[in-house]
């Protein structure tokens, strides 16, 4: 897909309109089209403000007329409803430019989300172009050191298999704007993806989430961010998740 074609199709893209292999498509486009990233921000910015504004039609000049006309002609009341009614009107319209502004700030992804989507479709991608290992290899001491020189950082790679859940390989990848290690386990007929990068926060407990029918997993550990994401059932995951975490801090 070409930057012209990407640049129609993100109105789409930023309604969620795409089939998942052209979403796939401009997604890949995005990660290296500056571009196409302002354009598609822009592209936010223009739906949330469909979403959310209303129409407003100003009242014609005669109605404010009849309905002074209309009140008791008490003069110095009938002044007073005129100056409140400028009054109320400036108040309505600078409250609802507040309230639409406020909208689009609330209603635009959060970095979390943008990365959410990321790894979901980092996931997808691997599975769709069959490429989910760089290094295939079920023995954690030949993985590990495949990453030598590739990374600045050693992901720590452990061995699942006696658990159910055998290593098949690893491969680099790019998420969040940083180059992070995946590592590619095996439930059954379920591929894995385990994405490990440093981080500087602090330790946070596994939350589950599920994004476009796949299960997420994602935790912080002493100095190291996890991400895993599969269709496996929620609660496999979780334990996957968990036998990590075990093996990690021995």
């Amino acid at each position: 897909m070409d930057h012209q074609e990407v640049l129609e199709l993100l109105p789409a893209y930023a309604d969620q309109e795409l089939g998942i292999s052209e979403a796939l498509e401009v997604q890949r486009h995005l990660e290296s089209c500056a571009d196409c990233q302002h354009e598609y921000a822009a592209q936010r910015i223009v739906s949330a403000r469909f979403k959310k504004e209303a129409e407003y039609f100003d009242a014609p000049a005669h109605l404010a007329q009849r309905i002074n006309a209309a009140l008791p002609q008490d003069p110095p009341r009938a002044k007073l409803w005129s100056i409140n009614w400028r009054n109320l009107g400036a108040a309505l319209a600078a409250g609802l430019a507040l309230a639409w502004s406020a909208g689009l700030y609330f209603n635009l992804p959060s970095d979390q989300d943008k990365l959410t989507d990321e790894v979901v479709a980092s996931h997808v991608r691997s599975l769709q172009v069959d490429h989910l290992s760089d290094v295939a290899s079920t023995d954690q001491h030949t993985v590990k050191p495949w990453f030598n020189g590739k990374l600045n950082f050693a992901p720590p790679v452990v061995d699942l298999a006696p658990q159910g859940f055998p290593l098949i390989g690893g491969r680099l990848d790019y998420l969040g704007g940083r180059p992070v290690a995946a590592l590619i386990y095996r439930r059954a007929q379920h591929p894995i993806n385990l994405y490990i990068w440093p981080s500087n926060d602090r330790d946070v407990a596994p939350q589950l989430q599920n994004k476009q029918g796949y299960h997420v997993v994602r935790w912080t550990w002493d100095g190291m961010t996890y991400w895993t994401v599969s269709d496996l059932a929620a609660n496999e995951l979780e334990n996957f998740a968990g036998m990590v975490r075990s093996k990690v801090r021995q």
